[in-house]
């Protein structure tokens, strides 16, 4: 690299992908390095590793190949209907779209929705767009805290020009503080209260949170993007009906679907400021094999979403547990570690969450560094906490027995210090009898369900 350049980059990957690229003469094998990367992914994340990644979902059948249709090559600009299209053309597009549009009501029990955005974060930067103005005060939750940045000075918050206040938190019980919060958005006025968890273990007081911001018309915002699998499949608070304006959401994570975002309302005032920022400001030609795939999803979680939901909680229950009994610690344990599909250890005493999440990958099983409430700015990059979840093992088929055994294998890496190639060899073992995904109208459920 010459000298005084910036790469955001690892400079080592992108070095191996030039020496890969000088290597050959040939588009058409530089083609095929991409599709072999590919395929060795699939082949060993797909296959062969225990993936606890709380983002990470993986998507049924139907879904996946809907997401390789030829629809995605047609493009769709503006809202559903004949008037409302750039292009014409769109009948079936308009169908499947319409579908989409109704299934997510049906699964979020709610009014309005919308399923054009790529993604949860453009919810969130909708929202603001839609209901503040710059120089506004928002309150949200600080990241140590679980907090995400597209609600913070470094996301979409930011980029609007609002002006953010930490919503008070109890970093022992893991929820706000009321009596703190009252006592400060009472002070500051906040326009919204967004809470947008990405270390979500807990409800949170929508109704009561609501009920404050009510004295000076504040409006509080739901951002499920972990929870929105939950919400639907009926394991988890219901925000719209607790007072949430707007509940925005990610079709991965726990929804099970295509990265995708949603938002869903139930006032109609809040229609055309949503739509007209959704279009045309955030989405013109959005990607219609992804709303054919979202749809599906939505029926996935109609048809499958109680039982695959509560299996998703119950496993992360019993993961948290057994780690907590073989050593490692595991927060929220007074409250019985979680309501959700997330566990978070604290294992600054192995390490800290970057080195525990890179060993434990050298062992098959792959997790993620977190941030934890004892953290400080400066452990940004290598915080004290380590996130897992439990959506693609359950939807593996898996139960809780096989979570004593997932803990068993994180256990043998952390705290008896076994050689993670050793510790690889069983995970891979384990792991390669299951390779088929239920909760899904492919496959049903798990035949220990039936």
């Amino acid at each position: 690299m010459e000298p005084n350049t910036f790469e955001v980059h690892d400079p080592e990957a992108l070095a191996q992908a030039r020496a890969i690229l000088n290597a050959s003469e040939s588009p058409a094998d530089w083609a095929k390095a991409v599709v072999e990367a590919v395929r060795r992914n699939e082949e060993w994340r797909g296959k062969r590793c225990i993936n606890l990644l709380a983002p990470e979902a993986p998507t049924s059948p139907t879904v996946r190949a809907l997401l390789s249709s030829e629809i995605g090559t047609r493009a769709a600009e503006g809202h559903i209907g004949r008037l409302n299209r750039w292009f014409a053309g769109t009948k079936y597009i308009d169908e499947v779209e319409a579908l989409c549009v109704e299934l997510l009501k049906l699964a979020f029990r709610c009014r309005y929705a919308d399923h054009r955005l790529m993604g949860s974060m453009l919810g969130n930067m909708a929202v603001y767009h839609a209901l503040t103005q710059p120089g506004d005060v928002i309150m949200s939750a600080a990241q140590p805290f679980g907090g995400h940045s597209s609600n913070r000075v470094d996301g979409p918050a930011g980029m609007r020009g609002l002006k953010i206040v930490d919503v008070p938190f109890d970093p022992v019980e893991l929820d706000v503080d009321l009596e703190a919060f009252a006592r400060v958005a009472r002070q500051v006025k906040p326009r919204l209260v967004v809470m947008g968890m990405s270390m979500t273990l807990f409800p949170l007081p929508v109704r009561q949170m609501s009920e404050i911001l009510a004295e000076w018309g504040g409006k509080f915002i739901f951002d499920g993007a972990h929870q929105a699998g939950l919400i639907a499949g009926g394991q988890f608070q219901d925000p719209l009906n607790e007072g949430a304006a707007v509940l925005t959401g990610s079709a991965g994570k726990t929804f099970s679907g295509p990265q995708s975002g949603m938002i869903m309302w139930n006032d109609p005032a809040l229609t055309r400021p949503i739509a007209d920022t959704i279009f045309p400001v955030l989405a013109a030609t959005h990607q219609v094999n992804r709303v054919a795939a979202l749809a599906v999803s939505a029926a996935e979680m109609i048809e499958f979403g109680k039982v695959y939901m509560a299996q998703i909680v119950k496993n992360a229950q019993a993961l948290a547990k057994a780690l907590d009994e073989r050593g490692i610690p595991v927060l929220g344990a007074k409250r019985g570690y979680t309501r959700t599909h997330q566990v978070v250890a604290d294992v600054r005493q192995f390490g800290g969450g970057l080195e525990v999440a890179h060993r434990l990958a050298d062992a098959n099983l792959i997790t993620n560094k977190n941030l934890i409430p004892s953290d400080e700015p400066k452990d940004w990059d290598r915080p004290g906490g380590l996130r897992m979840g439990t959506i693609e093992v359950t939807r593996l088929g898996m139960r809780e027995t096989d979570m004593e055994t997932i803990a068993g294998f994180i256990a043998r890496v952390l705290v008896e210090n076994e050689a993670p190639a050793a510790v690889a060899r069983d995970v891979e073992d384990f792991r390669l009898p299951y390779q088929t995904l239920y909760y899904n109208f492919d496959h049903g459920l798990p035949p220990w369900m039936q």
